[in-house]
């Protein structure tokens, strides 16, 4: 499982949640404590909002806890909205296509988690995608095939809706493929503005998903940063956070397990 954090708020520089924290994602990526493995070391990733509607991206397949480069980048880089995750490879191929964050447009993605049994429904899922947007399939992983999967006129409209609807696609193809390991993921997409935080598991069990308020913004993570466990309130699970510039904070019921169970009574 990969280690991620996510940040809304008055701009701050990078580092002072990605490496200067006692347990900062930098130290998560050889050192996490609420994964099944404590290395993450298959490749790390940047993404940040500055003076374009774009994001900026760095992304490289190096160990983030071995790389002068990223606590540079860090140490130079202000943001008011910035993504970082570290990565553990569920078996793609560990190189920077398939390193998060994502970005297409102004829209960016990341994620932890796995689509059960895999390569059993990759092909399935990524013909669910027309061929404009299979053009801009550029790695292997479901993480990304999830944010092509995304419809780019209800992501624009609703942005929580388009990911309910991809989620409840791929569950749908794993029923039908007699897939019987989980879909768990926690993600965050935004588009530089809003910032949504999604916990879902099929199963019982969801990664771990926690946000706090600090000093300057909103901060959501795979697992605290700091020694201040207190301070951190764990999403639910099956829900969506959503985070507005103005630091507002609410939550929602995001439960695909529970419109599936509707459509199979329902057909």
């Amino acid at each position: 499982m990969c280690r991620w954090l996510a940040y809304s708020g008055r701009p701050i520089f990078l580092e002072a949640l990605v490496s200067k924290p006692c347990h900062s994602l930098i130290r998560q990526s050889h050192s996490a404590n609420e994964c099944l493995a404590a290395t993450n070391g298959d490749g790390f990733g940047l993404g940040w909002y500055g003076a374009w509607d774009e994001p900026g991206l760095f992304r490289d397949a190096m160990p983030a806890w071995n790389d002068d480069n990223l606590r540079s980048l860090t140490h130079q880089i202000s943001s008011s909205l910035f993504f970082a995750h570290v990565r553990a490879s569920t078996g793609t191929p560990s190189n920077r296509v398939n390193c998060h964050p994502f970005v297409n447009g102004r829209w960016m993605f990341m994620h932890n988690g796995q689509i059960g049994e895999w390569e059993r429904v990759r092909r399935k899922l990524e013909a669910r995608l027309c061929d404009a947007r299979y053009a801009l399939r550029r790695g292997t992983t479901d993480s990304e095939l999830m944010f092509l999967m995304l419809d780019e006129v209800t992501l624009a409209l609703d942005p929580v809706r388009a990911m309910f609807d991809v989620l409840t696609e791929t569950r749908k193809v794993m029923i039908e493929a007699g897939v019987r390991e989980p879909l768990r993921l926690t993600a965050a997409l935004t588009d530089g503005t809003n910032l949504y935080a999604f916990r879902y598991s099929s199963d019982a069990t969801p990664p771990t998903l926690y946000w706090r308020a600090g000093d300057d913004g909103i901060i959501v993570v795979s697992e605290p940063i700091d020694a201040n466990r207190e301070m951190w309130s764990a999403v639910a699970p099956n829900t969506v956070l959503v985070v507005e510039p103005s630091g507002r904070c609410r939550q929602q019921p995001f439960d695909v397990e529970a419109a599936l169970t509707d459509m199979v009574a329902l057909a």
